[in-house]
Protein backbone atom coordinates (compact mmCIF):
# COMPACT_ATOMS: atom_id res chain seq x y z
CA UNK A 1 0.00 0.00 0.00
CA UNK A 2 1.51 3.34 -0.99
CA UNK A 3 0.48 7.05 -0.24
CA UNK A 4 0.26 7.88 -3.85
CA UNK A 5 -3.14 5.37 -3.77
CA UNK A 6 -4.66 8.67 -2.21
CA UNK A 7 -5.92 10.94 -4.87
CA UNK A 8 -5.91 14.14 -2.53
CA UNK A 9 -2.20 13.38 -1.96
CA UNK A 10 -1.11 13.54 -5.58
CA UNK A 11 -2.88 16.71 -5.79
CA UNK A 12 -0.57 17.82 -2.74
CA UNK A 13 2.46 16.48 -4.01
CA UNK A 14 1.67 18.31 -7.41
CA UNK A 15 1.35 21.14 -5.61
CA UNK A 16 4.74 21.06 -3.95
CA UNK A 17 6.12 20.88 -6.99
CA UNK A 18 4.90 23.46 -8.43
CA UNK A 19 5.23 25.66 -5.41
CA UNK A 20 9.06 24.71 -4.96
CA UNK A 21 9.82 25.50 -8.46
CA UNK A 22 8.71 29.06 -7.96
CA UNK A 23 10.56 29.49 -4.70
CA UNK A 24 13.71 28.27 -6.18
CA UNK A 25 13.53 29.77 -9.34
CA UNK A 26 12.84 33.40 -7.68
CA UNK A 27 15.53 31.94 -5.20
CA UNK A 28 17.82 32.15 -8.09
CA UNK A 29 17.16 35.03 -10.34
CA UNK A 30 16.65 37.93 -7.41
CA UNK A 31 20.04 36.59 -5.67
CA UNK A 32 21.95 37.30 -8.92
CA UNK A 33 20.16 39.97 -9.74
CA UNK A 34 20.97 41.51 -6.40
CA UNK A 35 24.60 40.82 -6.47
CA UNK A 36 25.31 41.92 -10.09
CA UNK A 37 23.92 45.48 -8.93
CA UNK A 38 25.95 45.13 -5.84
CA UNK A 39 28.75 43.07 -5.78
CA UNK A 40 28.64 42.65 -2.43
CA UNK A 41 28.77 39.12 -0.73
CA UNK A 42 27.06 40.79 2.42
CA UNK A 43 23.97 41.49 0.00
CA UNK A 44 23.17 37.97 -0.45
CA UNK A 45 23.20 37.56 2.94
CA UNK A 46 20.73 40.20 3.51
CA UNK A 47 18.02 38.09 1.70
CA UNK A 48 18.01 35.62 3.84
CA UNK A 49 17.56 37.87 7.13
CA UNK A 50 14.72 39.54 5.10
CA UNK A 51 13.17 36.71 4.93
CA UNK A 52 13.57 35.11 8.12
CA UNK A 53 12.92 37.46 10.32
CA UNK A 54 8.85 37.79 9.09
CA UNK A 55 9.23 33.94 8.90
CA UNK A 56 10.47 33.33 12.61
CA UNK A 57 7.70 36.17 13.72
CA UNK A 58 4.63 34.29 12.51
CA UNK A 59 5.40 30.75 12.27
CA UNK A 60 3.91 29.39 15.71
CA UNK A 61 1.18 31.67 15.59
CA UNK A 62 0.65 30.23 11.97
CA UNK A 63 1.04 26.74 13.36
CA UNK A 64 -1.51 27.22 16.40
CA UNK A 65 -4.20 28.47 13.40
CA UNK A 66 -3.27 25.40 11.48
CA UNK A 67 -4.26 23.24 14.06
CA UNK A 68 -7.69 24.82 15.09
CA UNK A 69 -8.79 26.24 11.32
CA UNK A 70 -9.04 24.70 8.25
CA UNK A 71 -5.45 23.42 6.89
CA UNK A 72 -6.47 23.68 3.16
CA UNK A 73 -7.90 26.92 3.14
CA UNK A 74 -4.88 28.46 5.13
CA UNK A 75 -2.28 26.84 2.53
CA UNK A 76 -4.53 28.32 0.11
CA UNK A 77 -4.39 31.80 1.77
CA UNK A 78 -0.36 31.44 2.36
CA UNK A 79 -0.25 30.41 -1.60
CA UNK A 80 -1.91 33.72 -2.45
CA UNK A 81 0.44 35.70 0.03
CA UNK A 82 3.61 34.47 -2.22
CA UNK A 83 1.77 35.13 -5.35
CA UNK A 84 1.27 39.04 -4.24
CA UNK A 85 5.46 39.12 -2.78
CA UNK A 86 5.83 37.54 -6.34
CA UNK A 87 4.33 40.10 -8.53
CA UNK A 88 5.46 42.88 -6.57
CA UNK A 89 9.50 41.79 -7.04
CA UNK A 90 7.99 40.90 -10.62
CA UNK A 91 6.83 44.56 -11.14
CA UNK A 92 9.68 46.52 -9.20
CA UNK A 93 12.70 44.52 -11.20
CA UNK A 94 10.88 45.15 -14.68
CA UNK A 95 12.73 47.45 -17.35
CA UNK A 96 10.22 50.20 -16.45
CA UNK A 97 10.75 50.45 -13.25
CA UNK A 98 14.20 49.76 -13.39
CA UNK A 99 14.45 52.83 -15.67
CA UNK A 100 12.84 55.25 -12.75
CA UNK A 101 14.23 54.27 -10.25
CA UNK A 102 17.84 54.03 -8.78
CA UNK A 103 19.77 50.71 -8.02
CA UNK A 104 19.67 51.34 -4.57
CA UNK A 105 15.95 51.90 -4.31
CA UNK A 106 15.61 48.48 -6.43
CA UNK A 107 17.90 46.51 -4.28
CA UNK A 108 15.45 47.63 -1.19
CA UNK A 109 12.27 47.13 -2.80
CA UNK A 110 13.32 43.51 -3.84
CA UNK A 111 14.11 43.27 0.04
CA UNK A 112 10.43 44.17 0.51
CA UNK A 113 9.13 41.89 -1.58
CA UNK A 114 11.09 38.76 -0.25
CA UNK A 115 10.22 40.39 3.24
CA UNK A 116 6.63 39.95 2.49
CA UNK A 117 7.25 36.27 1.18
CA UNK A 118 9.06 35.41 4.43
CA UNK A 119 5.54 36.06 6.00
CA UNK A 120 3.36 33.70 3.48
CA UNK A 121 6.41 30.93 4.16
CA UNK A 122 5.92 31.47 7.44
CA UNK A 123 2.21 30.23 7.08
CA UNK A 124 2.89 27.47 4.61
CA UNK A 125 5.73 25.42 6.32
CA UNK A 126 3.70 24.69 9.60
CA UNK A 127 0.33 23.88 7.37
CA UNK A 128 1.77 22.11 4.58
CA UNK A 129 3.63 19.72 6.78
CA UNK A 130 0.51 19.03 9.18
CA UNK A 131 -1.75 18.81 6.73
CA UNK A 132 0.35 15.66 5.40
CA UNK A 133 -1.55 12.96 8.45
CA UNK A 134 -5.07 14.65 7.95
CA UNK A 135 -4.88 14.01 4.21
CA UNK A 136 -3.31 10.20 4.13
CA UNK A 137 -5.00 9.04 7.57
CA UNK A 138 -8.42 10.37 7.93
CA UNK A 139 -11.07 7.72 6.73
CA UNK A 140 -12.51 8.99 4.17
CA UNK A 141 -9.27 10.21 2.13
CA UNK A 142 -7.42 6.82 2.36
CA UNK A 143 -9.64 3.84 2.03
CA UNK A 144 -6.58 1.85 1.30
CA UNK A 145 -5.33 2.25 4.74
CA UNK A 146 -8.38 1.75 6.18
CA UNK A 147 -9.11 -1.75 4.52
CA UNK A 148 -6.22 -2.81 5.80
CA UNK A 149 -6.89 -1.48 9.19
CA UNK A 150 -10.23 -3.15 8.86
CA UNK A 151 -8.97 -6.78 7.49
CA UNK A 152 -7.12 -7.04 11.24
CA UNK A 153 -9.06 -9.22 13.30
CA UNK A 154 -9.58 -7.64 16.79
CA UNK A 155 -8.98 -10.63 18.54
CA UNK A 156 -5.84 -11.28 17.15
CA UNK A 157 -4.45 -7.71 17.03
CA UNK A 158 -1.52 -6.98 18.59
CA UNK A 159 -1.09 -4.27 20.49
CA UNK A 160 -0.22 -1.47 18.62
CA UNK A 161 -0.25 -2.60 15.65
CA UNK A 162 -2.87 0.06 13.88
CA UNK A 163 -0.61 2.44 15.24
CA UNK A 164 2.46 0.74 13.46
CA UNK A 165 0.72 0.67 10.19
CA UNK A 166 -0.40 4.72 10.85
CA UNK A 167 3.50 4.99 11.35
CA UNK A 168 4.70 3.27 8.38
CA UNK A 169 2.74 5.34 6.38
CA UNK A 170 3.05 8.51 7.70
CA UNK A 171 6.74 7.83 7.69
CA UNK A 172 6.42 6.75 3.62
CA UNK A 173 4.02 9.76 2.82
CA UNK A 174 6.67 12.02 4.55
CA UNK A 175 9.53 10.37 3.00
CA UNK A 176 7.52 11.04 -0.22
CA UNK A 177 6.93 14.39 0.42
CA UNK A 178 10.68 14.91 1.11
CA UNK A 179 11.74 13.43 -2.07
CA UNK A 180 9.52 15.26 -4.50
CA UNK A 181 10.21 18.42 -2.80
CA UNK A 182 14.09 17.46 -3.71
CA UNK A 183 13.53 16.32 -7.32
CA UNK A 184 11.60 19.65 -8.00
CA UNK A 185 14.59 21.32 -6.44
CA UNK A 186 16.91 19.77 -8.89
CA UNK A 187 15.24 21.23 -11.70
CA UNK A 188 14.31 24.54 -10.15
CA UNK A 189 17.40 26.47 -9.58
CA UNK A 190 18.83 25.07 -13.22
CA UNK A 191 16.00 26.47 -14.77
CA UNK A 192 16.36 29.48 -12.88
CA UNK A 193 19.39 30.00 -13.61
CA UNK A 194 18.43 29.30 -17.76
CA UNK A 195 15.68 31.54 -17.50
CA UNK A 196 17.41 34.49 -15.97
CA UNK A 197 20.43 34.08 -19.10
CA UNK A 198 17.98 33.37 -21.86
CA UNK A 199 14.98 35.84 -20.98
CA UNK A 200 15.80 37.75 -18.19
CA UNK A 201 14.34 39.08 -14.85
CA UNK A 202 11.48 39.62 -15.99
CA UNK A 203 10.39 36.40 -18.04
CA UNK A 204 11.81 34.63 -14.80
CA UNK A 205 9.28 36.32 -12.67
CA UNK A 206 6.33 35.66 -14.67
CA UNK A 207 7.01 32.09 -15.00
CA UNK A 208 7.06 31.77 -11.15
CA UNK A 209 4.21 33.47 -11.37
CA UNK A 210 2.50 30.77 -13.84
CA UNK A 211 4.28 28.26 -11.11
CA UNK A 212 1.89 29.71 -7.88
CA UNK A 213 -1.00 29.52 -10.13
CA UNK A 214 -0.80 26.16 -10.75
CA UNK A 215 0.06 25.52 -7.55
CA UNK A 216 -3.31 26.98 -5.84
CA UNK A 217 -5.13 24.96 -8.85
CA UNK A 218 -3.63 21.51 -7.10
CA UNK A 219 -4.17 22.72 -3.83
CA UNK A 220 -7.45 23.69 -4.42
CA UNK A 221 -8.62 19.64 -5.75
CA UNK A 222 -7.62 18.70 -1.82
CA UNK A 223 -11.17 17.79 -0.12
CA UNK A 224 -11.50 20.49 2.45
CA UNK A 225 -11.91 18.87 5.98
CA UNK A 226 -13.17 20.79 9.12
CA UNK A 227 -10.74 21.53 11.76
CA UNK A 228 -10.97 19.44 14.97
CA UNK A 229 -12.48 21.02 18.00
CA UNK A 230 -10.80 22.69 19.97
CA UNK A 231 -11.03 23.22 23.98
CA UNK A 232 -11.47 26.99 25.11
CA UNK A 233 -7.72 27.78 25.60
CA UNK A 234 -6.48 30.99 26.00
CA UNK A 235 -4.26 31.24 22.58
CA UNK A 236 -0.86 32.30 24.69
CA UNK A 237 -1.33 28.80 26.45
CA UNK A 238 -1.28 27.14 22.98
CA UNK A 239 1.43 28.53 21.71
CA UNK A 240 3.70 27.74 24.86
CA UNK A 241 2.22 23.95 24.92
CA UNK A 242 3.40 23.67 21.50
CA UNK A 243 6.70 25.04 22.65
CA UNK A 244 7.04 22.66 25.62
CA UNK A 245 6.04 19.74 23.94
CA UNK A 246 9.48 19.86 21.52
CA UNK A 247 11.39 20.70 24.37
CA UNK A 248 9.94 18.22 26.64
CA UNK A 249 10.39 15.59 23.77
CA UNK A 250 14.31 14.98 23.75
CA UNK A 251 14.30 13.02 21.12
CA UNK A 252 12.72 15.75 18.53
CA UNK A 253 14.90 18.23 20.15
CA UNK A 254 17.96 16.83 19.71
CA UNK A 255 16.93 16.04 16.56
CA UNK A 256 15.65 19.61 15.32
CA UNK A 257 18.83 21.50 16.90
CA UNK A 258 21.33 19.28 15.42
CA UNK A 259 19.99 20.25 11.76
CA UNK A 260 19.24 24.03 12.98
CA UNK A 261 22.69 24.69 13.84
CA UNK A 262 24.61 22.80 11.21
CA UNK A 263 22.23 24.48 8.47
CA UNK A 264 22.62 27.85 10.44
CA UNK A 265 26.66 26.97 9.94
CA UNK A 266 27.20 25.01 6.96
CA UNK A 267 25.40 26.19 4.65
CA UNK A 268 27.30 27.95 1.44
CA UNK A 269 23.97 28.00 -0.68
CA UNK A 270 23.82 31.45 -0.30
CA UNK A 271 27.35 32.51 -1.62
CA UNK A 272 27.15 30.74 -4.60
CA UNK A 273 26.55 33.68 -6.77
CA UNK A 274 30.07 34.77 -5.59
CA UNK A 275 31.21 31.09 -6.08
CA UNK A 276 30.15 31.16 -9.60
CA UNK A 277 30.98 34.66 -10.47
CA UNK A 278 34.78 34.88 -8.82
CA UNK A 279 35.80 31.60 -7.94
CA UNK A 280 34.42 29.23 -10.89
CA UNK A 281 33.69 31.79 -13.39
CA UNK A 282 30.50 29.58 -14.61
CA UNK A 283 27.77 32.31 -14.98
CA UNK A 284 24.32 32.13 -14.20
CA UNK A 285 23.84 28.97 -16.10
CA UNK A 286 26.55 27.67 -14.00
CA UNK A 287 25.08 29.04 -10.77
CA UNK A 288 22.01 27.38 -12.04
CA UNK A 289 23.95 24.05 -12.00
CA UNK A 290 25.72 24.59 -8.55
CA UNK A 291 22.34 25.04 -7.09
CA UNK A 292 20.53 22.07 -8.14
CA UNK A 293 23.33 19.74 -7.51
CA UNK A 294 22.51 19.30 -3.67
CA UNK A 295 19.24 18.31 -4.56
CA UNK A 296 19.84 15.75 -7.27
CA UNK A 297 22.18 14.34 -4.26
CA UNK A 298 19.18 14.46 -2.45
CA UNK A 299 16.81 12.67 -4.62
CA UNK A 300 18.62 9.99 -5.46
CA UNK A 301 19.44 9.38 -1.84
CA UNK A 302 16.11 9.63 -0.56
CA UNK A 303 14.83 7.39 -3.30
CA UNK A 304 17.42 4.63 -2.00
CA UNK A 305 15.62 5.31 1.42
CA UNK A 306 12.02 4.90 -0.09
CA UNK A 307 12.64 1.86 -1.07
CA UNK A 308 15.22 0.07 1.63
CA UNK A 309 14.13 1.62 5.18
CA UNK A 310 16.88 2.83 6.73
CA UNK A 311 18.15 -0.11 8.93
CA UNK A 312 19.01 -0.12 12.99
CA UNK A 313 19.26 2.97 15.24
CA UNK A 314 18.72 6.27 13.26
CA UNK A 315 20.08 8.52 15.63
CA UNK A 316 23.70 7.49 14.59
CA UNK A 317 23.09 7.57 11.55
CA UNK A 318 21.95 10.66 11.61
CA UNK A 319 24.84 11.79 13.62
CA UNK A 320 26.86 10.35 10.42
CA UNK A 321 25.03 12.21 7.84
CA UNK A 322 25.44 15.20 9.71
CA UNK A 323 29.74 14.78 9.57
CA UNK A 324 29.32 13.98 6.28
CA UNK A 325 27.47 17.44 5.39
CA UNK A 326 30.67 19.38 7.47
CA UNK A 327 33.16 17.39 5.43
CA UNK A 328 31.46 18.25 2.17
CA UNK A 329 30.78 22.07 2.90
CA UNK A 330 34.75 22.22 3.95
CA UNK A 331 36.06 20.79 -0.03
CA UNK A 332 34.03 22.58 -1.40
CA UNK A 333 35.24 25.72 0.06
CA UNK A 334 38.72 24.47 -0.98
CA UNK A 335 37.44 23.33 -4.46
CA UNK A 336 38.41 25.43 -7.43
CA UNK A 337 37.15 23.44 -10.29
CA UNK A 338 33.32 23.44 -11.54
CA UNK A 339 33.43 19.83 -11.58
CA UNK A 340 34.61 19.10 -8.80
CA UNK A 341 32.03 21.39 -6.62
CA UNK A 342 29.48 19.96 -8.08
CA UNK A 343 30.39 16.84 -7.53
CA UNK A 344 30.96 17.78 -3.74
CA UNK A 345 27.74 19.84 -3.50
CA UNK A 346 26.11 16.30 -4.75
CA UNK A 347 27.34 14.52 -1.59
CA UNK A 348 26.48 16.99 0.19
CA UNK A 349 23.00 17.20 -0.75
CA UNK A 350 22.65 13.24 -0.27
CA UNK A 351 24.29 13.46 3.35
CA UNK A 352 21.65 16.28 4.20
CA UNK A 353 18.74 14.21 2.96
CA UNK A 354 18.82 11.93 4.97
CA UNK A 355 19.19 13.91 8.45
CA UNK A 356 16.21 15.86 6.35
CA UNK A 357 14.45 12.35 5.93
CA UNK A 358 15.10 11.17 9.56
CA UNK A 359 14.08 14.42 11.42
CA UNK A 360 10.68 14.42 9.33
CA UNK A 361 10.13 10.75 10.13
CA UNK A 362 10.91 11.79 13.90
CA UNK A 363 8.42 14.68 13.72
CA UNK A 364 5.77 12.74 12.47
CA UNK A 365 5.45 9.85 14.38
CA UNK A 366 6.00 11.33 17.72
CA UNK A 367 3.37 14.09 17.43
CA UNK A 368 -0.41 13.42 18.31
CA UNK A 369 -2.75 15.16 15.50
CA UNK A 370 -4.05 17.76 17.27
CA UNK A 371 -0.11 19.20 17.92
CA UNK A 372 0.79 18.37 14.62
CA UNK A 373 0.45 22.30 13.90
CA UNK A 374 2.38 23.82 16.61
CA UNK A 375 5.04 21.53 16.11
CA UNK A 376 5.42 21.82 12.50
CA UNK A 377 5.97 25.64 13.32
CA UNK A 378 8.55 25.21 15.72
CA UNK A 379 10.33 22.69 12.94
CA UNK A 380 10.01 25.49 10.95
CA UNK A 381 11.44 27.92 13.32
CA UNK A 382 14.11 25.67 14.05
CA UNK A 383 14.92 24.61 10.12
CA UNK A 384 13.18 26.80 7.63
CA UNK A 385 14.21 29.83 9.39
CA UNK A 386 18.08 28.20 10.24
CA UNK A 387 18.28 28.59 5.87
CA UNK A 388 17.38 32.57 5.75
CA UNK A 389 19.51 32.63 9.07
CA UNK A 390 22.42 30.59 7.77
CA UNK A 391 22.21 32.96 4.44
CA UNK A 392 23.05 36.11 6.41
CA UNK A 393 25.81 34.16 8.56
CA UNK A 394 27.18 33.06 5.62
CA UNK A 395 27.23 36.53 4.19
CA UNK A 396 28.54 38.67 7.05
CA UNK A 397 31.48 35.97 7.48
CA UNK A 398 31.62 36.33 4.07
CA UNK A 399 32.74 40.05 4.89
CA UNK A 400 34.08 39.35 7.54
CA UNK A 401 36.85 36.31 6.92
CA UNK A 402 36.61 36.20 3.13
CA UNK A 403 34.82 33.68 0.68
CA UNK A 404 36.44 30.80 1.20
CA UNK A 405 37.52 30.68 4.99
CA UNK A 406 33.88 31.82 5.66
CA UNK A 407 32.48 28.29 4.67
CA UNK A 408 35.34 26.30 5.77
CA UNK A 409 34.81 28.24 9.01
CA UNK A 410 31.26 27.13 8.86
CA UNK A 411 31.73 23.32 8.34
CA UNK A 412 34.25 23.39 11.02
CA UNK A 413 31.62 24.56 13.32
CA UNK A 414 29.52 21.76 11.78
CA UNK A 415 31.38 18.76 12.95
CA UNK A 416 32.08 20.70 16.44
CA UNK A 417 28.50 20.44 16.64
CA UNK A 418 28.03 17.01 15.99
CA UNK A 419 30.63 16.28 18.29
CA UNK A 420 28.95 17.62 21.12
CA UNK A 421 25.58 16.18 19.93
CA UNK A 422 26.49 12.61 20.15
CA UNK A 423 28.43 13.41 23.53
CA UNK A 424 25.62 14.47 25.44
CA UNK A 425 22.34 13.02 23.39
CA UNK A 426 22.02 9.56 24.79
CA UNK A 427 18.26 9.25 23.90
CA UNK A 428 18.97 9.98 20.50
CA UNK A 429 21.47 8.32 19.62
CA UNK A 430 19.18 4.93 20.83
CA UNK A 431 16.52 5.78 18.84
CA UNK A 432 15.01 3.42 15.97
CA UNK A 433 11.06 3.70 14.38
CA UNK A 434 10.39 0.20 15.72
Amino acid sequence: MSPLDNRPFRYFLSMRVFITFAFLIQYVVAGWEIYSITKDAFSLGLIGLAEAIPAISIALYAGHLADISNKRNLLLMSLAGMFISALGLTIFTSDYMRAINSDTTTVWLMYACIFSTGFARGFYGPTATSIIAQIVLPKKNNAALNHVLDSIDEDDMLDGESAKIQNRTLIKASTMNSTVWQMSAIIGPALGGFLYGWIGMTGSMITVLACIVMGILMMSRVPSTPPQPVHDEPVLERLKAGIRFVFNHKIILNALSLDMFSVLFGGAVALLPVFADEILACGPQGLGMLRAMPSLGAVLTMSYISWKKIPGRVGVTLLWAVTGFGVTIILFGLSTNFYLSMFLLFLNGAFDSVSVVIRGNIIQILTPDHMRGRVSAVNTMFIGSSNELGAFESGLAAKLLGIVPSVIFGGSITLAIVGFTAWKAKTLKAFHYD
